[in-house]
């Protein structure tokens, strides 16, 4: 089955406050088969998320106002939108940011410049994980 028919009804965030990083992550995806929604803050993902929720997020941490942190723990500590794959998509490597990261419940850290292939991957990974769970979860009655 193709690529785009399997992705088609899946919808992705992508959060950064570079327009062209925006730019490049929405053609990249949609070529995909991914329908795109972007945000230039963290307030306007969570904006977004709160009245239509995505399938995955693509956060940047270096965010004005509220930083990429501060919108995964939001997230992940929210029942309605705990289970949504967060994909930070930094600058910053340093080994501490990237526990952080973790810590706070980001499912995927991946530093910029970046291969699509990997990012691709990836957030096929985590939407298979996704569905699997929420299929486990139908046939357990949750």
């Amino acid at each position: 089955m193709p690529e785009e028919i399997l992705n088609g009804n899946k919808t992705i965030l992508v959060v950064d406050d570079e327009p062209d990083i925006r730019l490049v992550l929405q053609a990249r995806l949609e070529a995909a088969g991914y329908n795109v929604e972007t945000a230039a803050t963290g307030l306007e993902a969570l904006n977004r998320i709160r009245t239509q929720p995505p399938d995955l997020v693509i956060l940047d941490l270096m965010l004005p106002g509220m930083d990429g942190f501060a919108v995964c723990a939001l997230l992940k500590r929210d029942q309605r939108f705990s289970r949504i794959p967060i994909i930070i998509l930094t600058a910053r490597s340093q080994t501490q940011d990237r526990k952080t990261g973790t810590d706070l419940g980001a499912d995927a850290y991946l530093t910029k410049p970046f291969q699509s292939k990997d990012l691709l991957e990836k957030i096929s990974q985590l939407l298979t994980i996704r569905a699997n769970a929420e299929k486990e979860d139908a046939s357990s009655g949750k």
